[in-house]
């Protein structure tokens, strides 16, 4: 593909596997969810583990012995799997780092990751709760 297209096209790409991501997380998730009911939430926890499977298959597969055009990459691996969950880039980013011997910040991007992330949530409900009256769901 010329470059000329290229700029254009991989990120239209990205956009339209992230919204087909999207929608099989919703499919999904909410299908598990409600086979399995409301006391925990599996369907986010298999979209997460699954998301993060197929991102370790294909990411491995795709930058070592496969090579595939950098557009499909794009779309399948931060289109389609960011869509259907960040989780799986978390993890990829996670194991690289891990792989590379960097333990330190391996286990510094899961915690701040982690901890962060939480206290985003929460504090978002407190900033939401400030506007609307409400409290943290």
């Amino acid at each position: 593909m010329p470059e000329t297209q290229a700029w254009i096209l991989k990120p239209a790409f990205i956009f339209l596997g992230a919204g087909a991501g999207g929608l099989l997380r919703y499919w999904l998730g909410g299908m598990i969810q409600a086979w399995w009911g409301p006391t925990f939430p599996l369907g986010t926890l298999v979209v997460n583990v699954s998301g993060c499977l197929v991102m370790g298959f294909l990411a491995a597969a795709w930058y070592g012995p496969i090579l595939v055009r950098d557009d499909l990459r794009a779309t399948v691996l931060i289109g389609i799997l960011g869509g259907y969950t960040t989780f799986s880039t978390f993890g990829r980013e996670t194991l690289s780092l891990a792989h590379d011997g960097e333990w330190g910040r391996a286990s510094l991007y899961v915690l701040g990751s982690v901890v962060l992330s939480l206290v985003g949530v929460w504090f978002g409900s407190v900033i939401a709760g400030k506007f609307y009256g409400t409290g943290a769901p």
